[in-house]
């Protein structure tokens, strides 16, 4: 089994630290419907519309008659992009105009989002460190640095401020995502089961969402 080397677990050295929360994103009362509703809202605005099929209007073809329109014994036609002919446009076919988007007052989103902070922070899933950081982008790093804090299942890490080093380090980890503090949404929370910031971190999420 490989070891890792010294000069690797001084370089990510970290430890958590226990600081004081505010109650107003921490102490709150869990709605599960409420957040429900914004995590559907937040996964459509998410969609992405693929699905199309063309219709008479777009497929390739003549606007020609195929053939005259007596005298001939077969069924007439008036074009060979009917939906009935082979090539022709799709009938009723899924179309990418289609409109997923849909709107939550900002108060909903940030109410949801504190009900999940705390619900972390209640079970013991918010890990606060003192400082985040890794002084090369490497993922050996990055494991260590997870592995010194207890870290061993799904965990979202959230920056207090952009760290190229940690972001590259962290993205071939499975199961692990990096998003900036100050945006962080009810979605991408609940998709992980561990939510690791440190303590610059706690103060963007109080200045972005409280006005502190």
């Amino acid at each position: 089994m490989k070891k890792t080397s010294t000069k690797i677990k001084e370089a990510v050295t970290v430890k958590s630290v226990k600081i004081d929360l505010p109650k107003d994103i921490f102490e709150v009362p869990m709605n599960t419907n409420l957040v429900h509703q914004v995590v559907t809202t937040q996964s459509a605005n998410r969609r992405q519309v693929i699905a199309h099929a063309k219709t008479r209007a777009e497929v390739s073809g003549g606007g020609i008659k195929p053939w005259k329109q007596k005298g001939t014994g077969r069924a007439r036609h008036g074009s060979n992009r009917s939906p009935i002919w082979i090539g022709g446009g799709v009938t009723h076919g899924p179309l990418k105009d289609r409109i997923w988007k849909k709107r939550l007052p900002k108060n909903i989103k940030n109410k949801a989002l504190f009900m999940v902070l705390s619900d972390k922070a209640k079970n013991g899933w918010l890990v606060i460190a003192e400082e985040l950081k890794m002084t090369e982008p490497k993922t050996v790093q990055a494991k260590e640095l997870l592995k010194n804090i207890g870290i061993t299942e799904s965990c979202l890490v959230a920056l207090g401020k952009m760290d190229k080093n940690l972001i590259l380090g962290m993205r071939n980890i499975p199961k692990t995502g990096t998003i900036q503090a100050k945006d962080l949404n009810c979605l991408d929370i609940v998709q992980y089961k561990y939510l690791l910031t440190d303590k610059e971190g706690v103060e963007i999420i109080k200045k972005t969402f409280l006005g502190e």
